[in-house]
């Protein structure tokens, strides 16, 4: 069954993905980006394909999320899906449900370092990046092989996933944790797909310390350097992006505009105060 990777655009996905991949997915925990494949993108084209839906028809995309996951879905395995999509109903569609589900791991970033992220990712102002994270929009295909995709307010993602909460299939991580204590905070991830599978936390000591040693942002970025990495976007002239940007350097405290600052503390302030970032 399903455990969702799900987040806000610029919230640590890709280094949960990283480290889950290297630690599940090889023989010997070190990173490539090729182990990326292994977690797939919902919705991706690629699923939706394979019941004949016209992936260009938004509708009849949404109309089938249910039927794309249950192709997708082994009952006697776990399987991991990425989303950035608010857990919401789409054109009067589920996005999921408790069938094909069995747990989400939420990913949750301060929002004030997610307005650098995104303003520097999606190529737009900071100003734009926080009209964003508080409109009620829609994410565009970020590739061709991507459908379109309800991202929502931040607000109303953050809260729209608790839902599984109540049925005990609910990890929140903190980007911030995972950064400054990783072992601890991938420890608790592990422990946690084991508790859904209902089987014994398995550990191999060396294979751990092979996943953390090359996943760490500074080794991402000098891959990301020698072998480009396909999820960069490119601007306007053609050229990559750095998708490994700024790490720890993106420090809200010293790049952020007052104004930008106080309006998503205002807009945001109960759910960052549960978060303890206030």
């Amino acid at each position: 069954m399903i455990v969702w990777l799900a987040s806000y655009p610029k919230s640590g996905n890709t280094f949960v993905r990283s480290l889950l991949s290297s630690y599940i997915f090889s023989e010997d925990g070190n990173f490539n980006f090729e182990l990326l494949t292994n977690i797939k993108q919902f919705p991706d084209n690629s699923l939706f394909e394979q019941l004949g839906v016209d992936t260009d028809n938004e509708e009849e995309m949404c109309k089938n999320y249910i039927n794309s996951q249950k192709i997708f879905n082994k009952k006697d395995s776990i399987r991991f899906l990425k989303t950035h999509s608010c857990f919401v109903n789409t054109n009067k569609f589920k996005f999921t449900d408790r069938h094909n589900t069995l747990g989400v791991i939420y990913i949750v970033r301060d929002p004030r370092n997610i307005i650098t992220s995104f303003s520097h990712h999606f190529q737009i102002t900071p100003e734009q990046a926080l009209e964003n994270l508080l409109s009620h929009q829609y994410l565009g295909k970020t590739s061709k092989k991507h459908c379109v995709t309800y991202l929502g307010p931040w607000k109303q993602h953050f809260n729209s996933w608790k839902v599984f909460r109540r049925f005990n299939k609910y990890l929140l991580v903190r980007y911030e944790d995972l950064v400054h204590d990783t072992e601890k905070t991938f420890l608790n991830i592990l422990k946690f797909i084991a508790h859904l599978g209902r089987v014994r936390f398995s550990y191999d000591e060396k294979k751990f310390e092979n996943t953390l040693k090359t996943t760490g942002f500074e080794k991402m970025q000098k891959l990301e350097s020698e072998e480009s990495f396909v999820e960069a976007k490119e601007n306007k002239q053609g050229e990559k992006i750095k998708f490994f940007n700024m790490g720890a350097q993106n420090d809200w405290k010293k790049l952020l505009d007052p104004k930008i600052k106080e309006n998503l503390e205002r807009e945001l302030g109960d759910e960052m105060r549960e978060l303890n970032y206030l």
